[in-house]
């Protein structure tokens, strides 16, 4: 059966927002960067795109995320029509999540028992990425 998977692209400092997310949500997180790639390119990079990630993957038992910093030519424009969505197991993990994915980022607003039965909240990360933490409880 086929997935969907979310793909996040940086400017620069996807290395440091992968580990920042494996730090929040745990798994096992691989990255590769422009200086590892063994095969030749259709065009060369600039020396000063080494250290760029070409792709990385983040993954545990429910979790794939993946990114890179190849921005298109066009230039790399964050919206708000997308979001990341963490269905959590317990209240205990979306709290935690909730808590460390906040972390010098913004709150939107705050996890709280909604009206439709969950523990809900919604929060933008230090590297401008939007996260909906959610958790199914029929409080």
């Amino acid at each position: 059966m086929a997935n969907i998977n979310s793909y996040l692209t940086f400017n620069g400092n996807c290395s440091e927002a992968m580990t920042f997310y494996k730090g929040c949500l745990g798994g096992e997180l691989i990255i590769q960067t422009v200086g590892d790639l063994q095969l030749p390119l259709t065009e060369p990079m600039p020396p000063c795109m080494e250290k760029c990630v070409v792709h990385s993957t983040l993954t545990n038992n429910t979790l794939i995320l993946t990114a890179s910093d190849m921005v298109p030519d066009a230039g790399l424009v964050k919206g708000n029509s997308v979001s990341l969505l963490l269905n959590c197991n317990s209240e205990q993990e979306a709290r935690i999540f909730y808590a460390s994915l906040s972390a010098g980022g913004h709150v939107t607003h705050p996890l709280e028992k909604t009206y439709w039965g969950a523990l809900f909240g919604d929060l933008t990360d230090k590297f401008g990425i939007h996260w909906l933490i959610n958790f199914e409880n029929d409080y």
